[in-house]
């Protein structure tokens, strides 16, 4: 235990005198992920913000052709502006951006709708516009509650109650809370607190082992009278200090960024203060020496600092991929799951950013599990680290 404190402090005191490293993986790594994280989402939700109060802007064409529908928009607070266009004009004003959204009104409108037949009208828009999308998904749904209306009105003059229409009421309940929904803003977080995780450590693992290897000081530290799981041991707790840091510091940037972010404008609520962060911390923390294994394991088998910078930039991904998976098939937590490294975290806190309640056997089973892995990984560093082709 005295051989792995020493080469403990040995590895966490060196790390501490380079500024530039100590500046990546402590300062930029961690912070650099609330903060862009924290500027996307409060320029989505403004965003959001803006385009509900703001006006739909739309394009007519044969305003003449249909008075009643114009009426209609314009009592809606559409903003209208005529045109005499074609389709073809149409559809090139909307793809040069001289126009988002077209509404042509045909000459046979006015008779159709007078005869009771479809009067048929044309919305041109681009689709591959996300803003064009929003203002066009507006001027559809404007448009069919006009339609609905003149259909009900129509079947009230012929005598027949308009009930006859609506087969079937839905009355939708949404069970969400607050807190569920801003978690499908925050829910792509965790990646960002795993990464920062794993980038606090990233260099002293290169370091303490590629890096002895280059600077010719691997072969001393080698000589020395300790046992080899001493060695591997002191530096993979080095490592995993620089993990414990980098990790607090990502939370607590997440915590004072997200104080600054509108969520409550869209009512939504981050479940997001100190008290979630430590929960954050301790769920992590089993996952710390997990990822300082790994990524010491690696380093091992590379012969420079340049080498084991590109391997574990690949090894990186590893662990976040899981997280990927999880979004796309929108898993929910199960005690398999829990098995499972980086995705079990990910899953516990989801909940916890839910306020949803936590079965200890999960926090059991993601600890556990992420222990056994780490062990597993620190047995064959240290076997590896036995073998002569470390010196070679």
């Amino acid at each position: 235990m005295r051989a792995l404190l020493t080469v403990f402090a040995k590895e966490f005191l060196e790390n501490l005198r380079d500024r530039r490293t100590l500046v990546s993986a402590l300062l930029f790594g961690p912070l650099f992920g609330p903060i862009l994280f924290g500027a996307m989402v409060s320029r989505m939700l403004n965003q959001s913000v803006v385009e509900s109060d703001e006006p739909l802007h739309l394009t007519v064409s044969g305003k003449d052709h249909a008075p009643e529908l114009v009426r209609y928009l314009e009592s809606k607070g559409v903003r209208l502006s005529s045109a005499s266009l074609s389709e073809s004009t149409a559809r090139a004003a909307v793809r040069s951006g001289a126009a988002q959204v077209v509404l042509i009104v045909p000459l046979e409108y006015g008779s159709r709708f007078t005869a009771a037949l479809p009067a048929p009208v044309l919305l041109v828009a681009d689709s591959a516009d996300s803003q064009t999308r929003k203002s066009a998904d507006r001027a559809r749904l404007l448009l069919g509650t006009y339609g609905s209306g003149i259909a009900q009105l129509r079947l009230q003059v012929r005598g027949v109650s308009p009930l006859l229409a609506a087969a079937v009421a839905v009355n939708e309940i949404d069970v969400a809370t607050p807190t569920g929904r801003a978690v499908v803003v925050l829910g792509f977080m965790t990646y960002f607190v795993l990464f920062a995780i794993l980038m606090g450590g990233l260099y002293l693992a290169i370091d303490s082992t590629a890096g002895e290897r280059e600077r010719g000081s691997l072969e001393a530290l080698l000589s020395l009278p300790v046992a080899r799981g001493s060695l591997v041991g002191g530096k993979i707790l080095a490592t995993c200090a620089y993990m414990c840091l980098s990790l607090a510091i990502s939370l607590s940037a997440f915590v004072f960024v997200f104080r600054f972010v509108p969520l409550e404008r869209l009512g939504m609520s981050a479940n997001l203060g100190v008290d979630t962060a430590c929960a954050f911390f301790a769920i992590c923390l089993p996952f710390v020496p997990l990822g300082a294994a790994l990524m010491t394991f690696v380093a091992s088998f590379t012969r420079s600092y340049r080498e084991a910078q590109t391997y574990l930039t690949s090894v990186l991904l590893v662990p976040t991929l899981p997280i990927a998976f999880a979004s796309i098939y929108s898993l929910k937590p199960t005690r398999s799951l829990m098995f499972i490294p980086s995705l079990s975290q990910h899953l516990l806190m989801t909940s916890v950013l839910k306020d949803e309640p936590i079965a200890g056997l999960d926090v059991v089973a993601s600890a556990g599990s992420s222990a056994v892995f780490a062990l597993v990984l620190i047995v064959l560093t240290a076997r590896h680290w036995r073998r002569e082709t470390m010196l070679g």
